[in-house]
């Protein structure tokens, strides 16, 4: 042996651990390991010392063994696209929820609390990821505010941003939603891709194509997750984009996408949740549901299984330059989703970093304190606010279509009565009224409209949750309910409400920036089943409304939408 001194480092122990000179501090027996390149399994030990794999294809000694005859390895999966503020909880709360379902590596946008908070939101979710056991990475948010068409916040120029660039957990520049501001070369916009030229620069262009899609990948944009239609998706790949197939609790694409996974895109196709809360990563899973769903897509063509755990692992880090991670082999990182069942993607176990996940490692972990639980600046609202009056000479008027499982929404008209309180909801017709009422205490505008595809009969329901600049958007099919439900968010700092007859009947506090919760998962989860339950009594007829109330305020997705300021139409980037 040379230097005996250097045995002893961690780098020393990996090699002489790999050669079995030595034990290693952790071996996994007799488990079928899946290829993700060949889509061989091959039943092997798996040696690992610290963080690392060090040896695959041979038989170890470990200072701690564990017998997995009859089960499968597969890399740890990695979410390529997600705010974890829309999992309502904080991010160490997220990392107990999301950990134990194979899932080891997410890439984070911090937008949401960015909007409310500025850089504070930043450095606290930095903070937090410090501490995970997951490893949490952070794509620096690129549009705070996302337009100028809403109020929002705070606003994050590119010397904010600059300050977080040398983190090590800061991957790269986050969704670049605002693609007019890119195609149209706004300064803002300009100096902020300017700055990442060198790094990873993460898209969002919906319906963008053509040579507008050229334009837009021209700035070094090379990824985009809101391909809705495999022709889209089709046409993003031809020209060098890599598509994130995407299912979240409101945003459900994978259906539409998942023929285009195969064994000749699966290199340049990964997956991510963008926006998945409790009750259904609860109920449905988080990354595992999604792979187990694609599976079912690729045996149905005859396509080979492994194509779809090399999107959920090598693609996704080879993709977002993370190069230590996404194979299981000597040298690479060692996160490895153990399972009962590679067909069905049934994990029983995860190795995160080296480590066998339990109680004891999330109970280990350093805490980092709520920030933002006075954020919420809103002054209680009457019934009054909330008046539609019409257009002299108009007798149409506009209404925001929305449809289940898509953020996506359109556009209908409706003709309604004048009642003492300006326009009146059409109950039979399914059109009830929306506001959006300002909420960060700058200015106290309230934009009101109408809204098809709830199906509420009565009541209302409302969101501080309202993405991207967080006020409070409210569905209502009454004005008195609408003001009640909000009065009751601004009460509680932030989260959602129901209201029913001037009671509240369910509500969910969100005071961490009007966004999370400080209780556990599971309570978060409970409180959700019940706001759905109270939800469907008003007739509302979406799976998921809370969030869809959420995106109902998103000017960045076409086609209609609504803000503090007005009605807008993505399409013309104008008020209606």
């Amino acid at each position: 042996m040379g230097n005996p001194d250097l045995a002893q480092t961690h780098l020393g122990k990996c090699i002489l651990a790999g050669q079995g000179r030595i034990k290693a501090d952790l071996v996994l027996r007799n488990i079928g390991l899946l290829d993700v390149i060949t889509g061989t399994v091959t039943e092997t030990d798996i040696a690992i010392v610290g963080d690392r794999i060090v040896g695959t294809h041979a038989k170890y000694e470990g200072d701690r063994e564990i017998d997995c005859a009859g089960k499968f390895a597969v890399p740890g999966f990695i979410d390529t696209h997600l705010h974890i503020e829309s999992s309502l909880v904080t991010p160490l709360e997220f990392d107990r929820c999301v950990l134990p379902h194979g899932v080891t590596t997410v890439l984070c946008d911090p937008h949401e609390i960015a909007n409310v908070l500025g850089s504070d939101g930043i450095k606290y979710f930095l903070d937090c990821a410090e501490r995970s056991v997951m490893d949490i990475r952070v794509n620096l948010s690129s549009c705070v505010p996302a337009t100028s068409f809403e109020t929002s916040g705070a606003q994050l120029e590119i010397d904010d941003l600059l300050q977080f660039r040398s983190h090590p957990k800061v991957v790269g520049l986050a969704e670049m939603m605002n693609y007019p501001g890119v195609l149209n070369l706004n300064t803002g916009i300009m100096a902020k891709l300017e700055a990442f030229q060198d790094g990873h620069i993460d898209g969002h262009a919906p319906l963008v194509l053509g040579t507008a899609l050229n334009g837009y990948m021209a700035a070094g944009i090379r990824t985009d997750h809101e391909a809705t239609s495999a022709a889209e998706a089709r046409e993003k790949l031809a020209k060098g984009m890599a598509i994130l197939i995407r299912e979240g609790s409101v945003s459900k694409d994978l259906e539409a996408l998942a023929e285009i996974l195969d064994e000749n895109t699966s290199s340049f196709v990964a997956l991510c949740t963008d926006d998945r809360n409790p009750l259904d990563i609860g109920e449905e899973g988080h990354l595992d549901s999604l792979i187990d769903r694609l599976i079912g897509h690729l045996k149905a063509r005859n396509c080979p299984i492994h194509h779809v755990y090399r999107a959920a692992s090598y693609s996704a880090a080879r993709i977002f330059g993370l190069r230590d991670r996404g194979l299981i082999g000597p040298g690479w990182r060692a996160d490895i989703a153990i399972l009962d069942d590679l067909e069905t993607c049934a994990v029983s176990d995860v190795i995160a970093g080296g480590r066998l996940v339990t109680n004891g490692l999330f109970d280990a972990r350093e805490t980092v304190a709520p920030i933002g639980l006075t954020s919420m600046k809103a002054k209680p609202v009457t019934a009054e606010a909330f008046m539609a009056e019409p257009k002299p000479g108009q007798n149409q008027t506009p209404v925001i279509r929305v449809k289940s499982g898509l953020i996506l929404t359109f556009r209908d008209e409706a003709t309604l009565e004048i009642g003492d309180n300006g326009l009146k909801p059409d109950l039979e017709k399914d059109v009830i009224k929306v506001a959006v009422v300002e909420r960060h205490g700058k200015n106290g505008n309230i934009g009101r409209s109408f809204v098809r595809g709830f199906g509420l009969k009565r009541g209302a329901i409302a969101s501080s949750v309202g993405h991207d600049s967080h006020n409070i958007t409210v569905v209502g099919a009454n004005d008195a309910d609408m003001a009640a439900a909000v009065n009751r968010l601004i009460e509680l700092g932030g989260g959602f409400a129901v209201a029913d007859g001037g009671r509240i009947t369910a509500e969910l506090a969100l005071p961490v920036a009007g966004l999370m919760s400080t209780e556990p998962f599971e309570v978060v989860e409970n409180d959700l089943i019940t706001l759905r339950a109270a939800a469907k009594d008003l007739g509302c007829i979406l799976p998921e409304p809370f969030l869809q109330v959420a995106f109902l305020a998103l000017p960045v997705i076409p086609h209609l939408k609504m803000t503090d300021k007005g009605l807008f139409d993505v399409d013309k980037f104008d008020f209606v």
